[in-house]
């Protein structure tokens, strides 16, 4: 899944030894003190954020060791065009009294960026020396996506937002795969609710609310055992149909299958089992009784 944590806090730093070596270990030419713009950034934090989710302890860390060397942006444009500076240095540190909405400390990652003294960059600079470039957003794939309530990795019946039996219900992301870019975004965010995400449909829709989220997860788990119960009825049918079948083979087969191709398939094997076990008539017509020789008729039934 793609996640997007939007913060605040671009702030500029003097260029040090330290940090000119650590330019330089990215860098292809040699840089000195007078050739960079160095600032520090906040880029995420474990918060629960505005959509009741929120990144681990472990998360941060991973991040951090993933944004060492990836390039800032504007507005997430996945252009060269768009570079403006690259991270060199990240650290996660513990805000001192500060409690998260889950109840544990608060801790943030915090990255220090630089980029090259130039005309092409003098306005960035200015802006960000003015405090109007501040606000940053950060890219990235997380493995996991857990509820707060049951620990489950897959939709369930917790609500992100609601309260049961007293206890916040979020969705904590784990195990950071990638971290993409960072950029600077137009829209402030405060730092408690600092989110953007990439828009959740392939089509731009926004994500649903969380009754429509509920709503659309409790037909989604109808459809699917409404499937299940189609694919086990089909295969019957056609055991029963032919007794040469290997019964796993097909399972597998039915299982790739969608509701049209099922509907077909259990329509034509429905019709072979029926002409297959069509039942012989109990009892017979008189005149077939007739037929009978000596008075064995009697007995037919």
């Amino acid at each position: 899944m793609e996640i997007r944590k939007e913060q605040s806090g671009a702030q500029p730093g003097q260029v040090e030894q330290r940090d000119l070596e650590e330019i330089n270990a990215l860098s292809k030419g040699e840089l000195k003190a007078e050739d960079v713009y160095v600032f520090s950034l906040r880029l995420c934090d474990n918060e629960v954020d505005r959509d009741f989710q929120r990144f681990d302890r472990e998360a941060l860390e991973r991040l951090g060791e993933l944004f060492v060397g990836k390039s800032g942006l504007f507005d997430h444009q996945w252009s060269a065009e768009g570079q403006t500076a690259r991270i060199y240095r990240t650290e996660v540190y513990r805000e001192d009294g500060a409690v998260t909405a889950a109840g544990d400390g608060l801790y943030y990652l915090k990255g220090w960026a630089y980029m090259l003294r130039s005309d092409k960059n003098a306005d960035l600079i200015a802006e960000i020396e003015a405090g109007i470039k501040k606000e940053v957003s950060v890219g990235c794939s997380v493995a996991e996506c857990v509820c707060s309530i049951c620990g489950s990795t897959a939709p369930c019946e917790h609500v992100p937002g609601r309260s049961y039996g007293g206890k916040l219900c979020y969705q904590e992301l784990r195990h950071p795969t990638d971290a993409y870019e960072w950029s600077f975004v137009a829209v402030p965010a405060q730092r408690e609710a600092g989110v953007l995400k990439k828009r959740w449909g392939a089509n731009g829709e926004k994500r649903p609310s969380g009754a429509q989220w509920e709503t659309l997860c409790r037909e989604a788990e109808l459809g699917r055992r409404y499937l299940k119960e189609l694919r086990s009825e089909v295969v019957k049918l056609a055991m029963l149909s032919d007794d040469t079948l290997d019964g796993a083979l097909f399972g597998g087969i039915a299982d790739k299958l969608e509701e049209p191709e099922l509907l077909e398939l259990r329509r034509v094997y429905r019709r072979r089992a029926k002409a297959r076990f069509c039942p012989e008539p109990q009892l017979r017509s008189a005149a077939a009784a007739g037929k009978q020789n000596g008075d064995e008729g009697a007995f037919l039934v």
